[in-house]
Parts: structure tokens; sequence; C-alpha cells
């Protein structure tokens, strides 16, 4: 059993640090570019008095390094060939994740907003599975170039994890449908030029089938972005979201009708996994810094490595390191040869656990750097906030076990017809 890693994906590695050396790093240090990742980036990044959201110049900042990591082939690594990507396996990409992440914060791979020279681009999957040949002319490119933004409309003030209880509904009304509802934390309204509206279409609340997904024009009378909630990790581009008699042509229906579930889960394993990678990496930086503070940090005319309330918390976050390490790149492994729904709870476990272990990892780094850890002037407050709202976003981690539980005692997945 070999658990080296391929030849092929170190170089990649190598070859990724060159260019992130060559090409990003003296973007970040140009033009005090600096401020948007040292203690002064929460400020430097949003616009305060205009609703809390990204400030031009650090979205103009993420659109350079986007367009240089482009032109160098590095952008759409992990997407197929048809898109201009390199059809990378979801192996290269657990590991590609893990690994910019354990650099720590930069322009390489920002935390905030889920850029990366490497993008993971859900849309773009979306697109290519479900989008008409005329939604993938008007659409996919231009996403990928930044020409259009698409905003993604499914949360609901009521209805958070249990979707299929959404309120918002289209009815048709001639050639066209009409859409009455609301939608809460609808990401990337702040640039979005279109917005992926999820609505009930048919059947009753509770039933998988009758939701539609329609892509939606912002401009079009009747969809009113509110406000902007302020998070945790500012800034923010999750909106809150009206919609007032939106009327839409029946071409704006994204995938097949009443099947919109399956357009929403669509990268989800493949999403949760590269996410679960990142938790991994960002935790093992911070053990990192945590340990080299240590041993350099004297108190009471010792270092304070030598202390074992300072080894053994960190002894176990190494511990939990090794372990999801594994399990995750096991189960990237996986995914590039097994059904997905086979090994859907295992990608479940790596996605709670390596988000609960890079928030702890993080609490502990601010633990162990003391007064210091607690400012902005350490990068750890800044990884605790970004990686908490995965403990509930993008599948809950209540929403993870209850999937895992449901594998386990066959209520669910590949056991249940067993039983």
């Amino acid at each position: 059993m070999d658990f080296a890693l391929p030849g092929k994906l170190t170089r990649l590695l190598a070859d990724l640090d060159d260019f992130i050396d060559r090409e990003i790093a003296p973007l970040q240090e140009r033009d005090d570019n600096q401020r948007f990742f040292d203690h002064r980036r929460e400020y430097a990044r949003t616009d305060f008095e205009n609703g809390g959201v990204p400030r031009p110049e650090w979205e103009e900042l993420l659109g350079e390094m986007f367009r240089r990591a482009d032109a160098a082939g590095w952008l759409r690594y992990g997407l197929p060939k048809e898109a201009g990507g390199s059809d990378g396996t979801n192996l290269d990409m657990a590991v590609i994740r893990e690994h910019l992440a354990h650099r720590g914060i930069g322009l390489h791979n920002d935390l905030q907003n889920e850029s990366s020279v490497v993008g993971n681009f859900p849309f773009v999957h979306m697109m290519l599975e479900y989008g008409s040949a005329e939604q993938r002319q008007e659409f996919l490119e231009p996403m990928l170039t930044g020409g259009k933004r698409v905003g993604f409309g499914l949360t609901e003030p009521d209805h958070g994890s249990d979707a299929t209880w959404m309120e918002t509904a289209a009815v048709r009304t001639g050639g066209d449908w009409v859409i009455n509802g609301a939608k809460r934390f609808n990401s990337g309204m702040h640039a979005a030029t279109h917005d992926v509206v999820f609505a009930r279409t048919s059947g009753k609340p509770g039933d998988a089938r009758g939701i539609t997904a329609f892509i939606v024009p912002v401009d079009t009378p009747g969809l009113s972005v509110d406000f902007h909630w302020w998070t945790l990790n500012m800034p923010t581009d999750h909106a809150e979201v009206t919609l007032r008699d939106v009327r839409v042509p029946d071409s704006a229906v994204f995938g097949a009708e009443g099947e919109g579930l399956a357009v929403a889960q669509t990268f989800v394993h493949e999403n949760r996994i590269r996410q679960a990678a990142s938790g991994v990496g960002a935790g093992q930086y911070c053990i990192d810094r945590s340990v080299e503070y240590a041993r350099r940090r004297t108190t009471f005319g010792r270092p304070l490595a030598t202390r074992q309330a300072i080894q053994w918390p960190l002894v176990e976050l190494q511990t939990e390191a090794e372990m999801l390490r594994g399990l995750v790149r096991k189960t990237a492994w996986e995914l590039d040869r097994l059904p997905h729904m086979e090994i859907s709870d295992r990608v479940s476990m790596c996605n709670y656990r390596a988000n609960r272990f890079v928030c702890e990892a993080a609490d502990r780094a601010m633990q162990v750097h003391g007064g210091l850890g607690y400012t902005r002037h350490t990068p750890f407050e800044h990884i605790y906030r970004h990686h908490r709202r995965y403990r509930i976003t993008e599948g809950a981690e209540e929403i993870q076990m209850r999937k895992v539980a449901g594998y386990l005692f066959g209520f669910t997945g590949p056991r249940k017809a067993d039983g």
C-alpha cells in the first residue's frame, strides 16, 4: 500500500509555488497591497459606508490575481478541458487546496471570498452539467473572465437546511414564469449580473421534486436587493433579496423543471472535500506557527515549548491533522473512482471534522500567542472567522452528522436496501 503522492502532483506543487513566488507575492507587496492582508485587512477590504460590501480596489486586486493565474494556466486547473481546464482530479484538488491554505493568508489563496490561483468554480460545473446550449454560450466563459457574475439564492428567511420547505414560488403565466418570495444570505449579490433563484413550481412543502432553478437578471423589475448582512467575517456579499412578481421567460429555467435541488447539489461532494482540505491546511498553518512561537518565546527563564500545558494541546491537534489528512486524501481518491453516493458519508465526515479542527487550531494558536494572538497583527482571528462559517454554511455540521448517521444505521445510502 503506497501512501506517497504521485510524482506528477509533487512536481505540480513545486511549480505552483514558483508561480506564486514570481507573480503573486510581488503583486501583494506592490502599492501597499499588503494592507489587504496585514492588521488593516478588514477595514481595507470593507466598504463600511456602503453596506459592508467589498471595496472596489480590493476586488480589482483579486481580478488582477485571477488574470495572472488564468494566463499562466493555473486558474482553471480543476475544470474539464472543454472549459479550458486540465481535468484536475479530486485528489489533485484536495492536495492543492491543503497546500495553498498551509501557506497562510495571502493573495494566492484568500480566505474571505475563496479567491485562489487555482479556482474552485462550482457554478461552472453546474453550467456544464445543467445549462442549455444557449446558457453555456452566454455564461460559461464570461463567468471565468469576470464579464458576468452569478449569485446563488437558495436559503430563505424561514428556511435554510430545510430547503424542500421553501416558500418562494413560481407560476406559469402565458409563456413566462412569475416568481414571488424572499431569499436570505443570497451570495454574490453586491456585484452579480444574474441570480440563480430556486422556487417551488409544483408539489407540496417538503417534496424534493417540484423545485426549479431560474437564472434571473438582477435588473429584472421586482427583484430587490434590500441590504447585506454584516457577518463575523467582513466584507459581506450575503444579501437579503425580495422577489415581487418577477417575470422571466421559460428560457431562464436552469436544468430540468422541478429538478432544481439536483442543480443545487451539483459539485457538493467535490466542494465539501476541497473545503475540508483547506481546513486541514489552515489548521496545520496555525499549529506550525504556534510551535515556532513557543520555541522562541521565553517565560520564567525557559522556552514556552518546554511546558506541557503548551505541548499537549498542540500534540492533540497535530494528531488530528495527520488523521484528517489521511481521510481527506483517501476520500478524494475514492471520489475519482467510485459513485459519489457510495462514499457520501465519508465526505461528510471529512467536512465536519475538518471544519471543527481548523477552528480549534486557530483558537489554540491565539492562546499560545497570548495577547499577540488576540490582536489582528497575527492571522489567527481571520482564519477562525472565515472557517467558523463552514460549520453552518454549505451543509451545517449537524446535517453532515445526520448523513453519517443515515449511512451508519442503514436509513439511507448503500446499506438501506439490505435493511
